[in-house]
């Protein structure tokens, strides 16, 4: 039955995803506020059901700690949901570093490393002129904590390495926001879709190399689920 828990919730993870970005996109604050705190607790509802290893359930649930305390339009709410994000990043890389092991030539190379390494470099020469002065120095450890986040993602394969890049972009979105950048419309759209995405691919990607059967994940319309082992 494992399985078959994981799609049941699974399905209502993406629904409230759609009604999330459908509010972002239509201007209905009170939709969002109310989705929003919904979509980690599903997804890591999803990991628990099949098994899946506990740094990731927590990388989850801080990310979700994140999520609300951003609802709120304060600065003290702000610092502090980069610091629960930076926790789940935390985590991330605790599991990465767990999981290397059976992800044998997947380690990304020396060139990836200096990509995000410069991308780092690049990014935050950009927004630091913008950023509040009280801001920057914690943006700027937030974004080295990301940035080796998203690289640690990529020596589990292409799907998590993809959902460590929306991640970066995601928050870059963020950033630049704070910054008093130009916005594309409706930005928080954009960031809900990229972050959204990026836990399910980070999850997606974890699950294939802990062995926990990632299938269920995305199989939410098939009529058999598959055996629970």
């Amino acid at each position: 039955m494992r399985p078959r828990h994981a799609r049941v919730l699974l399905v209502p993870f993406g629904l409230v995803a759609v009604v999330d970005l459908v509010s972002l996109a239509t201007g209905y604050d009170a939709g969002h506020t109310s989705a929003k705190p919904l979509l980690m607790p599903l997804l890591a509802a999803c990991v628990l059901v099949r098994g899946g290893p506990r740094l990731l359930v927590a990388a989850l649930l801080f990310g979700w700690g994140g999520d609300v305390l951003l609802l709120f339009d304060a600065e003290p709410a702000f610092l502090a949901g980069m610091a629960s994000f930076a926790a789940g990043h935390v985590c991330y890389l605790l599991l990465f570093k767990k999981s290397t092991p059976r992800a044998r030539g997947r380690t990304g190379t020396w060139l990836t490393a200096a990509a995000y390494a410069i991308a780092l470099v690049v990014s935050v020469t950009l927004l630091w002129p913008g950023l509040p002065t009280d801001l920057r120095a914690p943006v700027v450890g937030y974004s080295l904590l990301l940035t080796a986040m998203a690289y640690g993602a990529t020596r589990l394969g292409f799907v998590a390495g993809l959902g460590g890049v929306l991640f970066l972009l995601s928050d870059t979105l963020i950033a630049s926001g704070v910054a008093g950048w130009p916005q594309l419309p409706r930005p928080d759209f954009w960031i809900i879709l990229t972050y959204v995405t990026a836990q399910y691919l980070l999850v997606r990607g974890v699950m294939e190399v802990s062995g926990a059967r990632p299938e269920v994940l995305l199989d939410v319309t098939s009529g058999s689920a598959p055996a629970a082992p």
